[in-house]
Order: structure tokens, then C-alpha cells, then sequence
């Protein structure tokens, strides 16, 4: 039986998804990778620099998550509640790796011991990326489903690919972090940050090598489409040239070069997912079509969130980085 193709707004609404996440996985991958950093910083005043350099733009790059959440909940319902099922554990730690970097950000200088606050900021960072990256390693071999609803246990996300995943996002979130300091600091922490490039950026090749080879394995044994699909290879090629860009950014000390080539790392990473598992929604189950709401639904929304509240958050952002491009000063760390 021929599948069923989704509409015109089915389309629309799973492209301004990936699109969101695209957006939010680069621009908090940063910010989340400034707080990874933050936890193998002992000098005080190192640290504030790396807290101003991420100070206007950290809580706003989040917004994007929401955009995403909230998108996935009304246009693709069937998806959202089998994602939290299958889920559970790691959405529950995702949201207190949130809070806890809301919390210590705000209180560090403001009363308490400080140092609790940058823990706070670094371990929340952590567990963030974490979280994000085993979520992606455990949707690739598929995600058990039936009538639409998770079948499979609560520690499925902890296998050997999602773990490695997981470390993965954190090392590429680093260096992802590492690549902006250089980009919008000076002195001191632009030098501490320029002399990690190269192992944040070997490291980050290694575990990508090997998701890479247990990507396959997983996708060979469920049997998913995105197993032969060779062009795929193409964006995994990307991100090994990208990290080879990172590393010659930092020999010719061009400060912009490794920001650039580590969010084309990202991109293309990110850009992997849709090539080896469309048209699933969920692994490999629900297909766009299957997991749409109605057109009228999606129609409705559309002409609310998407003519208004997408441009608005989109207007924000751009407005945010544009205000505060260029080197950022010390005053911000506060």
C-alpha cells in the first residue's frame, strides 16, 4: 500500500520544526558550550569573561526550544506524546538542566557562594547537551510504537549510540563555545580559548567517527531507508572538512574562521538526521503524514503563530545579535 503523502501545511509545519531546532541547536549549542568550559576554569575572573561574552544572548537563544515544543504539540501531536513517553527521563533532566542555568546565572554575583552558582551554570550545561545528544543517538535504530503510543522501556536511551551521542554534543557544544569566545573576546580568554580549539575539535571528530559507524549498524538492523541512502554520506563528509576549517582557523589565528566552520559542523551534523530518516517523524513509525493534525488545525495555526509569533521571535533574535555584535566587554559578566 502506497504511503500516504503529507499536505502542503503538514510540510510547512515540520519544516518551520526543523528549522526552530535548527536555529536553537547552533545558536544555545554556544551558550551551553560557554558553560561546559566554565567547569574547567579555576581563575574567577577568566570565568566572568566567559560568563559577559554569553550574557545578552544566552536566555533568548532558549526561546527557540519553546518554538519547537510548542509546534510539535499542535501540529504533531501523535509525535509529541510519543516523544515524552519515550522520553520521560531525559525530558524530566533537560528541564532541570534548564532551570538550574536559569537559577545560577542569576544569582552568581548576586549573593551566595559564587562558585555554587558556576557549578550550577557548568553541571546544568552539561546535562543539557547530554540529554539532547542521547535523544538524537536513540531515535536513529527506532523507536518502538504501537497505536501510537511508546511501548519500549524507560532506559532505552542510555544504549551505546545514544551515549556516544550524548558525549558527542557535549565535546561539539565545547567547541562550539570555544570557537564564539574567540569570536566576541579579547586578551586573555580569547588566547584560553584559541588553545583548546584543536583537541575540542580532534576529540569531537573521534566520537563523530564512531556514532558514525554505530549510526549504520542501527540503521542496517531496523531495516530503515536512510541504511541505503549513500548521498547521506555527504553531510558527515561536511563535518570532518568543517573541523578541519576549525583547526586551520585557529593555526592562521583568524578569529572569525572557527566560529564559522564550527557552525557549519553543526548544520551539517544536524542536517544528517532528516537525510537518513524521512519521511519518519518518529523512527520508524510515524511518517509527517501519519502524525499531522488536520489541515484545519494546522491552517489555523498557521495564520496565528506563523504570520505572527515565528517573525516576532525571529525579528528579536536578529535584533538581539545585531545590538551586541562585535567584541563584547567585561561590564556584561553581571
Amino acid at each position: 500500500m502506497t504511503a500516504a503523502e503529507p499536505s502542503v501545511l503538514a510540510l510547512f509545519w515540520v519544516g518551520v520544526i526543523f528549522l526552530s531546532l535548527l536555529v536553537y541547536v547552533v545558536l544555545d549549542g554556544f551558550d551551553l558550550g560557554v558553560g561546559i568550559l566554565s567547569t574547567t576554569v579555576r581563575d574567577p575572573e577568566l570565568r566572568d569573561e566567559m560568563m559577559g561574552a554569553i550574557a545578552p544572548f544566552w536566555d533568548g537563544n532558549e526561546t527557540w526550544l519553546v518554538v519547537v515544543g510548542a509546534s510539535l504539540f499542535a501540529a504533531f501531536p501523535a509525535v509529541y506524546a510519543v516523544f515524552l513517553g519515550a522520553f520521560y527521563l531525559p525530558v524530566l533532566l533537560l528541564l532541570f538542566g534548564l532551570i538550574f542555568r536559569g537559577v545560577a546565572f542569576a544569582f552568581r554575583g548576586h549573593g551566595g557562594p559564587e562558585r555554587l552558582w558556576d557549578w550550577g551554570f557548568g553541571i546544568g550545561s552539561i546535562v543539557v547537551a547530554f540529554v539532547q545528544g542521547a535523544a538524537v543517538g536513540a531515535i536513529i535504530g527506532g523507536v518502538h510504537v504501537e497505536n501510537h503510543q511508546y511501548v519500549g522501556g524507560a532506559f532505552e536511551w542510555l544504549r551505546p549510540l545514544p551515549v556516544t551521542c550524548g558525549l558527542g554534543l557535549v565535546v561539539g557544544d565545547a567547541l562550539l563555545g570555544a570557537c564564539w569566545l574567540v569570536l566576541k573576546s579579547d586578551g586573555s580568554l580569547r588566547d584560553w580559548a584559541y588553545r583548546r580549539l584543536n583537541l575540542l575539535a580532534g576529540v569531537t571528530a573521534a566520537l563523530l567517527a564512531v556514532a558514525g559507524v554505530g549510526a549504520l549498524i542501527e540503521l542496517t538492523a531496523a531495516g530503515a531507508p536512510g541504511a541505503g541512502r549513500q548521498w547521506a554520506i555527504v553531510f558527515p563528509i561536511i563535518c570532518w572538512l568543517a573541523l578541519l576549517g576549525v583547526m586551520r582557523g585557529a593555526r592562521i589565528r583568524n578569529d572569525a574562521t572557527p566560529f564559522k566552520m564550527a557552525v557549519l559542523f553543526m548544520i551539517s551534523a544536524f542536517l544528517t538526521l532528516p537525510a537518513i530518516m524521512w519521511p519518519y517523524l518518529i523512527p520508524y513509525r510515524l511518517t509527517v503524514a501519519d502524525a499531522a493534525s488536520p489541515d484545519a488545525s494546522l491552517s489555523f495555526l498557521f495564520w496565528g503563530a506563523g504570520l505572527v509569533a515565528l517573525p516576532i521571535v525571529g525579528v528579536y533574535t536578529g535584533l538581539v545579535y545585531w545590538t551586541f555584535r562585535g567584541k563584547l566587554k567585561r561590564a556584561y559578566a553581571h
